[in-house]
């Protein structure tokens, strides 16, 4: 695949009638400023101003799975995939994953498939769904912030009253996170104040990429999701694989209409805009 330029799958789903090159006009950017969004990167829009625009982003295989047993990392996607995926985080203020994905893929969340010269001005915000605060202190988020390779990663939860949260936190932020605390909902981050949240600190734009907990709190939510992408790989993982969705209601199932679909070398990106 091309590595100089997102593919126009991308931008024909995501930044439709954006015709130039990403990082052409983000020279002057600070990628640590939470303000002058005049000079930050193209992103989508939002259709509401006060939320984010959210792309659901996620690789299954043909059963549906996301994960293996117990939620094991699998590779699904294709290099070409995985590079089309990295394209996609540029294109995002933000990136989510849950702290189930934190612990078992220690993920850097970044665009490093990508040629160096374009991954720092685009840099996601790495931001970890992590109600008790469980992110190892010597995780590669922040590693990466701490070598100056990243930008700080944001930790969302909520003060548990549980013994040791406020420690947690405070550790936490001692070595680069930002600890943001949002309300919560049957003891779960309540997503549409999370949402509000995040664009009162400038995130134009979310891609959120799992774990199978997090895709099924989005798509449950209703109007928290503008786009789903979804990579299809052509493997079957199995009964004891880790899916996503199955329980949610056929009230919570969310319309949309098919945007298009095309082939990254074996795998299939459908696009999905979901309708309001």
């Amino acid at each position: 695949m091309e590595l100089l330029s997102p593919p126009a799958f991308l931008m024909r789903t995501l930044l439709p009638g954006y015709n130039r090159f990403l990082g052409a006009q983000v020279s002057l950017y600070d990628p640590e400023s939470e303000s002058d969004e005049e000079l930050k990167p193209p992103t989508p829009v939002s259709p509401d101003p006060s939320k984010p625009y959210v792309t659901l982003a996620f690789a299954q295989s043909l059963d549906a799975k996301i994960a293996g047993p117990n939620g094991k990392q699998l590779t699904l996607s294709s290099q070409d995939s995985m590079i089309m995926t990295h394209w996609m985080r540029t294109m995002h203020d933000a990136i989510m994953v849950g702290i189930g994905t934190a612990l078992n893929d220690n993920p850097q969340l970044n665009a490093r498939l990508l040629p160096s010269s374009l991954q720092q001005p685009n840099l996601p915000r790495p931001i970890i769904l992590d109600t008790n605060l469980r992110l190892p202190l010597d995780c590669k988020l922040l590693k990466n912030f701490q070598e100056k390779k990243g930008r700080r990663p944001w930790v969302i939860g909520y003060d548990t009253q549980e013994t040791g949260w406020q420690d947690r936190k405070k550790a936490l932020e001692t070595t680069g996170a930002k600890v943001i605390e949002v309300k919560s909902e049957n003891g779960q981050i309540y997503i549409p104040d999370l949402l509000q949240t995040l664009r009162s600190l400038g995130i134009r734009s979310l891609m959120v990429e799992g774990g199978a907990r997090v895709i099924k709190s989005f798509l449950a939510e209703s109007n928290a999701v503008n786009t789903i992408i979804i990579t299809i790989a052509p493997k079957f993982v199995g009964s004891e694989g880790v899916g996503y969705g199955s329980d949610l209601t056929s009230s919570q199932a969310l319309k949309f209409e098919h945007a298009r679909t095309e082939l990254f070398n074996r795998d299939a990106v459908m696009a999905l805009k979901v309708l309001g």
